[in-house]
């Protein structure tokens, strides 16, 4: 069990927590246990030391998830530098947005992508550092001190960095391994961007837990199919579109019997999510999360009510204090909607060198919050039921207003992909002279099941929330971290 008043120490001494011996990483260069993994952060650590920096200067990694890339959060933490990992999916104007904007000094990359950027005023690494040098001992840096920013995707504007310290990034650790109940048996593999704050945390909360880490890059779902064989994983971390593609696939002949933890967060499980992974991995518990990069995680809800609670995100997990608060301030009740704010020790230090968002989304909690201090306000809107279990009702930035009605796009893309015409769907509001906004659903598919489609939604659903139009595409476009690219499918019907 963890303490009930925790004390966060440096990132990097994750590496202490696993016993010598145990696997703690495996990757294409090999397998490292505990011993190792400290071994190699240290050094890695030393090399950086050498690098003629200033303490608290940036340091960039744009890596495919190579070991050096695993061991680069903890080694740059031990250095005493902030970690700025860059998605490798990314494109070198996006790239070199995240350098400048974070005034990195340093980027550690692969010589193709170097070749891609322009100068700037980081200087570039494309060697491997060596991993067989001096190290450095395990730090003892302020736990407030920063030690990482993870830039968001981008979804309203440029992405902006978000500030954690080793304590965010030690508790978050410390929380996910207890709430999943990871253990030194435990062996996940890593198939999100580390650059994602879910994706990190993997490396993080798997080391926490004592286990083994598998980070994995794959083309295919059937690739991850393969790599659950492969590497005997027991714990399968994912978004919504990850779990639509691999329930597409006919795996029959892949032994995926070791799994017994799939999690999700980046968007809701559909009940039709839901259904195809207790039917395609019946071993294994599911555990629904809601989260946001500002705050790391937010909510997880308990395996066993997930066939009774579809709908639900759960309660906060471990040193997460989650409020519904009114727009005026006061305490939502059961049934009444209202903004999820997140206090506590796992809030973000705000945006890098960005005040006025600092300030928007950063305030002081409500004068009724247990934990005080600043907050984040999520912009979303949720409702709890008599139980304390919330259900997500969606952002105030992406609802449609229509008629005079506000209307959740996560309801209408429920409603749309719970049959059998469409897996996935995305649901926007148009501009419309006479009602406002109308429904736009943005769908995967031919179109030939169009007609069917409507006619089970005027049974199911009022009429003012029918869509009044629908776009058929062969996939729908993701972001870097694997989400559906919302943004830019409203830019598209909208334009």
């Amino acid at each position: 069990m963890i303490p009930p008043d925790p004390v966060p120490l440096p990132i990097d001494r994750l590496t202490l927590l696993g016993a010598p011996g145990d696997s703690a990483l495996t990757t294409r260069e090999g397998v490292l246990d505990y011993t190792a993994l400290e071994a190699a952060v240290g050094t890695l650590a030393g090399w950086l030391a050498a690098q003629g920096l200033s303490p608290g200067d940036r340091v960039a990694t744009w890596l495919p998830k190579t070991r050096i890339a695993c061991l680069m959060p903890l080694a740059v933490a031990r250095s005493g530098f902030v970690h700025v990992p860059v998605n490798p999916l990314l494109k070198a104007l996006q790239v070199q947005h995240i350098l400048g904007d974070s005034g990195a000094r340093l980027l550690l990359t692969q010589p193709a992508r170097a070749k891609t950027l322009a100068a700037g005023a980081w200087r570039i690494v494309t060697d491997e550092p060596p991993l067989d040098g001096t190290g450095m001992p395990p730090s003892d840096a302020d736990p407030d001190t920063l030690a990482a920013l993870l830039y968001t995707s981008g979804s309203t504007g440029r992405p902006k960095g978000v500030m954690l310290s080793h304590a965010n990034l030690w508790l978050g650790a410390i929380s996910v391994a207890h709430y999943l109940k990871l253990t030194p048996a435990d062996r996940v593999l890593g198939v999100l961007p580390l650059s994602f704050d879910y994706g990190q945390n993997q490396l993080f909360s798997t080391w926490a837990g004592g286990g083994c880490v598998a980070p994995f890059d794959y083309l295919l779902p059937r690739d991850v199919y393969r790599a659950v064989e492969r590497e005997r994983i027991t714990t399968l971390a994912g978004v919504p579109p990850l779990w639509a593609q691999m329930l597409e696939v006919d795996a029959q002949d892949i032994d995926t019997s070791t799994l017994k933890r799939i999690t999700n967060s980046g968007g809701a499980l559909t009940p039709r999510l839901i259904d195809g992974l207790r039917d395609r991995f019946p071993a294994a518990d599911i555990y629904p999360m809601y989260g946001l990069t500002e705050a790391f995680r937010s909510t997880y809800l308990d395996p066993a009510l997930v066939a009774s609670r579809p709908d639900s995100i759960g309660k906060a997990i471990p040193f997460a204090e989650v409020m519904v608060v009114t727009p005026g301030g006061s305490a939502a009740g059961p049934g009444q909607p209202g903004e999820l704010v997140h206090a506590g020790p796992l809030v973000a230090h705000g945006y890098w060198r960005d005040p006025d968002r600092t300030a928007a989304r950063f305030r002081p909690a409500p004068d009724w919050s247990k934990s005080g201090g600043i907050a984040v306000w999520s912009g979303d809107t949720v409702v709890a039921d008599a139980d304390g279990l919330l259900r997500f009702v969606g952002r105030d930035d992406e609802m449609i207003k229509s008629a005079g009605n506000r209307i959740s796009p996560m309801e209408i893309e429920d409603a749309v992909t719970a049959g059998d015409e469409t897996a996935e769907a995305v649901a926007v509001g148009v501009l419309d002279d006479r009602l406002g906004q109308v429904i736009v659903v943005v769908a995967k598919g031919d179109g030939t099941a169009e007609e069917s489609l409507r006619e089970r939604l005027r049974r199911e659903l009022p009429n003012f929330m029918q869509p009044a139009r629908y776009v058929w595409r062969g996939a729908l476009p993701r972001n870097a971290n694997g989400k559906l690219d919302r943004a830019a499918l409203k830019g598209e019907v909208t334009s």
